[in-house]
């Protein structure tokens, strides 16, 4: 398993990167909300050569300019990773499957060249998700043991904790393994 981490605001643009082959780096939110320690995060993973990754905290409604603001904050670049975190809002709603599907096609529409994969947690993934599409691949969070989400579908990476911060595994054989996935979109 490979390790990594995710980051959004809350987290230094100098964070570790020992031991780490992947980040992810929180984009945007909705339809106005950029971390504003976005570039900071990604030249910090970049610096360090880890594969980099976005992801966007969809909010439901308004899924075309959603889409269009969160790729307007990603860099355009071959082999980063693009991700839609799809959970609970703070206002304790949620984008639905037709939502979610629809963004995770459109971001592959607009990108082809990047992966997009579903970020949810278990709960979402076993009592929320009705379609099973996830994109490229699904980022689950559950937190357990690294590497043993408690899911019978495939997964490519999974967040096992957020104490001290965001961790995640990666369910490829390398480093190589997995910018090879990324860069064959």
């Amino acid at each position: 398993m490979l390790r990594g981490i995710d980051v959004s605001a809350y987290q230094s643009p100098s964070y570790d990167t020992d031991g780490l082959s992947f980040v992810f780096v929180k984009a945007t939110e909705g339809r106005s909300y950029t971390n504003p320690r976005l570039a900071a995060q990604a030249k910090r993973g970049r610096d360090a050569g880890l594969v980099v990754g976005f992801y966007h905290f969809l909010w439901p409604g308004n899924l075309t300019a959603q889409a269009d603001y969160f790729l307007s904050k990603a860099p355009d670049r071959p082999g980063d990773i693009l991700a839609v975190d799809w959970e609970t809002t703070g206002e304790g709603t949620h984008a639905s499957n037709a939502e979610k599907d629809r963004f995770l096609r459109r971001l592959k529409e607009l990108r082809p060249d990047n992966r997009v994969v579903l970020y949810c947690n278990r709960s979402f993934w076993l009592n929320v998700d009705t379609t099973s599409y996830a994109g490229d691949g699904l980022w689950i969070a559950d937190y357990v043991t690294a590497g043993k989400p408690r899911i019978k579908a495939a997964w490519r990476f999974h967040q096992y904790t957020d104490d001290p911060r965001d961790k995640d595994v990666a369910n490829f054989a390398s480093k190589a393994a997995l910018l090879s996935w990324a860069k064959s979109a």
